[in-house]
């Protein structure tokens, strides 16, 4: 775990709200019959256009700048030539670079007319991350945030992904420690004042297993049934946690775009 300064913490959060602003430039084109390399194409010249580079593109030999992951895809889908399609939960994952400091974040799109199903594993999953994040706070464990995010969503019925995790940020793309989406109280590792981490809540309406494509990045669920995915980046504080990451830029986007929510 690597504790930041104040001055580290502004770096990051400048990163963090360029991916905020390019997540929601993406959202503005969302809608039935866009392609997902289109979004990808739009996010890549966004970023490079704020001085910055795309964080995902190149990592680990990951090909694009967006993480765009549809229906039953929980992360790490590549985008391409696949068309958003009305009734879609589409989970959008951003990295950037700016000033040698990393942003990730990510954000669940519903298409057009949803389904109720859909939109609620959108609602609770959403509704998850901030109940972990609450216990981003000095002298509370990585247990605690799993517990929080777990204990809420196996209540609806959903099940959370085990083989994938949060994680710190800054320097890197993924610092320690790992940030588990489900726990058990009082365990984990102790969180110290002024880590930066990401949680990000990966839930699925069905079983919590999952399978990779033969891409060697698509990560889905076993059983076929939709997973959704919403992830901050907040900073451990004594009190309350500082959140780095905003929705405001997307929220106000789904005021106008009437194909997305």
């Amino acid at each position: 775990m690597i504790v930041k300064t104040l001055e580290e913490i502004e770096l990051i959060r400048q990163s963090s709200l360029l991916v905020g602003k390019t997540l929601a430039e993406v959202a503005k084109i969302m809608k039935p019959g866009v392609k997902t390399i289109e979004m990808d194409r739009l996010a890549e010249t966004f970023i490079r256009d704020h001085k910055a580079e795309p964080g995902f593109k190149g990592y680990g030999g990951f090909p694009a700048t967006l993480c765009i992951s549809i229906g039953d895809e929980v992360v790490h889908g590549i985008p391409g030539d696949r068309e958003l399609k009305d009734g879609d939960l589409v989970s959008v994952d951003c990295g950037t670079l700016l000033n040698s400091f990393y942003g990730d974040y990510a954000y669940s799109f519903a298409i057009g007319e949803c389904d109720d199903d859909l939109l609620k594993l959108q609602q609770v999953t959403k509704e998850s991350l901030y109940l972990g994040a609450e216990q981003a706070i000095l002298g509370r464990r990585t247990g605690d945030i799993g517990y929080a995010i777990q204990s809420y969503v196996e209540s609806f019925g959903y099940s959370v992904v085990r083989d994938l995790t949060g994680h710190g940020i800054g320097r890197k793309l993924h610092e320690g420690p790992e940030v588990l989406n489900y726990g058990k109280r009082g365990s984990g590792k102790m969180l110290p004042e002024n880590l930066v981490i990401c949680i990000e809540p990966m839930i699925n309406m069905g079983v919590k297993e999952v399978t990779q494509d033969h891409d060697g990045w698509t990560i889905r669920t076993k059983d076929h049934k939709a997973s959704a995915h919403f992830e901050h980046m907040v900073v451990v504080k004594s009190n309350k946690p500082e959140f780095l990451s905003t929705y405001e830029f997307i929220e106000e986007v789904l005021k106008h775009n009437k194909n997305i929510r």
